[in-house]
């Protein structure tokens, strides 16, 4: 999409795009973000942080974006289906917030948990 010699250019941060896809998959129904794993020396530094680290992974490389995301998901559900609309979620949110083309929406299914309602 070309834009008019005479407006101005819009920078869209990381953090913008990461809260577009975190936002996106929080709302999807028997899914969460897993939790990142920790290297080495990582788990003393990020007790005093109150926001654990996420399996959430943005980049971008001029107009495109790539997002990679470890999800959880609730046992019972399709995994194929929820990582299907999980991907289709976040790219469409992501196109029509920013204007940037999503080149991929990578989902790793990293755990299969009890639904929160069940759990004991």
């Amino acid at each position: 999409m070309a834009t008019p010699a005479n407006s101005p250019e819009v920078e869209i941060s990381k953090n913008v795009l990461m809260d577009i896809a975190t936002t996106t998959l929080e709302g999807i129904e028997g899914t969460e973000i897993a939790s990142a794993p920790l290297k080495v020396g990582e788990v003393l530094r990020n007790q005093q942080s109150a926001r654990k680290p996420r399996a959430l992974k943005v980049t971008r490389e001029g107009n495109e974006v790539t997002v990679d995301v470890g999800l959880n998901v609730d046992y019972g559900l399709n995994l194929v289906k929820v990582s299907q609309h999980a991907q289709r979620a976040v790219c469409e949110n992501i196109e029509l917030m920013t204007g940037l083309k999503v080149r991929s929406v990578n989902v790793s299914v990293q755990g299969v948990c009890l639904p929160k309602g069940q759990a004991s």
